[in-house]
């Protein structure tokens, strides 16, 4: 790629849409790890591209590496290995990014704030925009809630891009921007459709900006993996303002007068843009964690058999907090929560009461060790959640739910949550099975009478486990809990 991309400063009229690729740490204070850096350059006139380039990047500190098996994007860590450090292309990144309008998707809350503190890592000024387009925020205002559900308050671009059939998001940096730039084109062609006739085709979308959100008995009619919460909204008309106008901009919050003028070129327009924010709630968040939302009805068939699971249907979804305000992330499968069965699971450690509640109350682990397929399954959901966690603005370090020790690479565990009455949960309901016998007794235990249960799973012990997975953000540390549902502890004679 030529070392210059246009004129100067004032010259550089294109869109520089980019998009990072990122490792995120795993302990609190350790910085993101930028692993891959995409851009393109529109025209912001006839939206074509006009220059591209992108990189894999080698992280300083390769610790935050030490863990990245071979993403679904194809990252792995010998090609990461094998890259320029970000300060070999520093020059390039700079080049590209100063003095351009930058877009992208939550790039407001992370890839701005990533860019800005690799440079500062490596000691350069960091490259300045002429304004920023962030198409989460925007989407999210102007779009509405075509794409996604009624009860999501952020898009995800691989949920928009679904909803057009643009393909599956491949989470790599310049085939994500190349996207990001299709899914901006589809949402503006609609909006400005609905603006010549919008008495007929809001009214023929399947779902209205005019209407509630429809009932659970009419799920079935949406688009495959798109839930729809009960609660009601609230309805709204359609803007007499150009739709593309109104994509690009938005009164400031602290002006009453955006002195926009539809004439405008989409420089202009794009100075005057309001960039909302993601509204979370820390007491919610931290109730969230301590007190569950476990499934007291759950049968056996709600769990699957790791042969029954696809990585490729494993997503994460936010959704509200049950107590309004916060949001909460879900895992699925498909359509369904993501919960899990796996068979003859090895102890390596028995109980725990390391961990306490938010009571004081010991709240019990252990640690198994995982099968290649089912350790397959987790590190995706890890991915997935992650991957949302970063898109919703969290600062937390992320808490690996596969455990590879230092020295035991090969042998990976993950530690099952176990829970009480005593800790205001749904307890997990435990059984024992003795060898050559269906006989099954349930064992009983309390937060004072752990004996028994210590005594049944010792390191070694086989047991079947049911369990969910319960992605977390607490005390600026996240993750993804197993919560035990049920165990059923194969007894030797």
């Amino acid at each position: 790629m030529a070392s210059t991309l246009g004129g100067g400063d004032e010259g550089r009229s294109e869109i520089a849409f980019f998009d990072l690729e990122t490792a995120v740490p795993t302990e609190p204070g350790k910085p993101f790890a930028i692993l891959e850096f995409g851009a393109i350059l529109v025209c912001p006139r006839k939206l074509v591209e006009l220059h591209s380039y992108s990189t894999l990047v080698r992280p300083t500190d390769l610790s935050l590496i030490s863990t990245l098996s071979k993403r679904r994007s194809g990252i792995t860590r010998e090609g990461v290995l094998s890259a320029p450090t970000f300060v070999e292309i520093a020059d390039q990144v700079y080049n590209i990014l100063h003095g351009r309008i930058w877009a992208g998707h939550n790039i407001k809350r992370f890839d701005c704030v990533r860019i800005r503190d690799a440079f500062a890592e490596i000691g350069h000024s960091p490259p300045e925009p002429k304004a920023v387009i962030d198409s989460l925020s925007l989407l999210s205002q102007k779009f509405g809630k075509r794409a996604v559900s009624s009860f999501l308050t952020i898009m995800q671009m691989a949920s928009i891009a679904k909803y057009f059939d643009l393909g599956e998001q491949a989470h790599r940096s310049l085939e994500d921007v190349r996207m990001n730039l299709e899914v901006v084109k589809h949402c503006a062609t609609v909006l400005f459709l609905e603006s010549s006739v919008p008495d007929i085709l809001t009214e023929m979308s399947w779902f209205s900006p005019r209407r509630s959100p429809r009932t659970k008995s009419n799920e079935k009619s949406l688009p495959s993996g798109v839930k729809e919460s009960s609660a009601s909204s609230s309805s709204s008309g359609v803007r007499e303002t150009h739709p593309i106008v109104s994509l690009l901009t938005e009164c400031s919050e602290d002006d009453n007068s955006c002195g926009i003028d539809p004439s405008d070129d989409i420089t202009t327009l794009i100075s005057k843009l309001h960039i909302g924010t993601l509204q979370t709630d820390a007491a919610d968040e931290a109730q969230d964690e301590s007190t569950p939302s476990p499934n007291p009805d759950a049968k056996d068939e709600d769990f699957l058999g790791v042969d029954e699971v696809s990585v490729s249907s494993i997503s994460a979804s936010l959704i509200p907090f049950h107590r309004g305000g916060s949001l909460r992330m879900k895992l699925f499968h498909d359509d369904d929560p993501l919960q899990l069965y796996g068979d003859s699971l090895k102890v390596r450690f028995g109980i725990s009461r390391k961990y306490l509640d938010h009571a004081g109350l010991p709240r019990l682990n252990t640690v198994v060790d995982l099968p290649p397929d089912l350790c397959k399954i987790l590190e995706e959901a890890d991915y997935v959640a992650r991957n949302l966690s970063v898109e919703s603005g969290t600062t937390s370090g992320w808490r690996l739910t596969v455990m590879r020790k230092k020295g035991f690479a090969n042998y990976p565990t993950a530690r099952l949550q176990i829970s009480s009455e005593s800790n205001g949960d749904d307890a997990t309901e435990v059984y024992q099975r003795k060898e050559s016998s269906e006989t099954v007794e349930k064992l009983d235990f309390s937060s004072n009478e752990f004996e028994e249960l210590e005594s049944a799973l010792l390191p070694g012990t086989l047991v079947d486990a049911y369990f969910s997975l319960e992605p977390y953000d607490y005390q600026k540390m996240a993750g993804i809990r197993l919560a035990a549902r049920k165990l059923v502890i194969h007894m030797k004679k």
